[in-house]
């Protein structure tokens, strides 16, 4: 129904009764009652709670489709956000053909979900192995390429974390990351500089998660110290070896959180060694898993075992 007049769709609802509505979108609905223009904070405040009040008496599921700006924060009243039960982002980069939902907020389940899907010409499929959309096939005698093992929400996948470490040109050495915390980055440098000894002070660094994922697990951290090291060294890493692991200050590799998904989600995409923290070897049980495990303790050792 091409209707954006409140009352008016509460009238096309008494005489449908739907099993479900959708509105799309919630900045162009106005109600009579309120005199400002559409999309203003009073007249979706008062819309929403009134379609709010509308699915809590009637128990019909709602979905309001509401604008984002550049930022992906919601355009205009944040309010919005606070009416609703569950907000779930839809977003895609324009240069990948995927797309990612994500819970931002959820009074009914875990917020840390993510659900990837393909864009094709016949519509949206849904991606159930994200692992081998974010691994490029072939890496072999590349440097400065490491696999790590994350999760996001409760769903683990390997992605490609890509290094490039040169020379800086202009006096000042640039630092850039693309889908890793900028600042973090510069905190995994300041640990391979201060506690190996590798000086990397003078050099221009870039980190790229590949397939344009932001991650924020800290398991990664190792396949990120490892990605640099290995393009400074411009020494490839095994393709069959992933790895997890989270860098404290003092150069020790920390145990990391679901570590046998993790290592069950290699042994499925037939990776045959897999780094990861000491700690994290306590309560594994061995014997069920195929692939070989490395506990390290110390990001040094992690090195011998990466490049001998």
């Amino acid at each position: 129904v091409c209707e954006t007049s409140l009352e008016q769709i509460f009238v096309h609802i008494k005489n449908t009764r739907p099993e479900l509505v959708i509105i799309d979108s919630i900045q162009t609905i106005s109600t009579e009652s309120i005199e400002s223009s559409p999309g203003s904070i009073a007249q979706v405040r008062e819309c929403s709670a009134s379609i709010l009040r509308f699915a809590k008496e009637t128990h019909t599921p709602v979905l309001l489709i509401g604008h984002i700006n550049k930022e992906g924060s919601i355009a205009g009243p944040k309010v919005l956000e606070h009416i609703v039960d569950t907000v779930l982002q839809f977003e895609g980069d324009q240069h990948y053909m995927y797309r990612i939902l994500r819970s931002i907020k959820n009074r009914f389940g875990s917020t840390a979900e993510l659900g990837i899907y393909e864009m094709r010409q016949d519509g949206l499929r849904q991606v159930s192995n994200p692992s081998e959309l974010l691994l490029s096939q072939d890496h072999e005698g590349m440097s400065g390429i490491a696999i790590a093992s994350a999760i996001e929400g409760i769903r683990p996948f390997l992605i490609e974390t890509q290094a490039l470490v040169s020379s800086a040109v202009y006096g000042n050495p640039q630092r850039s990351a693309t889908g890793f915390d900028l600042r973090r980055m510069n905190m995994l440098l300041a640990v391979l500089e201060k506690r190996v000894g590798f000086k990397l002070a003078q050099k221009d660094v870039f980190l790229n998660i590949a397939g344009g994922l932001k991650v924020n697990d800290p398991a990664i951290d190792l396949a990120v110290i490892s990605a640099i090291l290995s393009s400074n060294m411009d020494t490839a890493i095994e393709q069959e070896i992933c790895m997890a692991g989270e860098i404290g200050l003092s150069g020790e590799i920390r145990p990391v959180n679901r570590i046998e998904q993790r290592i069950g989600e290699a042994e499925k995409l037939g990776f045959k060694r897999f780094v990861l923290p000491k700690y994290n070897l306590q309560g594994i049980d061995t014997k069920k898993i195929k692939i070989e495990l490395i506990p390290v303790r110390k990001v040094e050792e992690a090195f011998r075992t990466l490049f001998g």
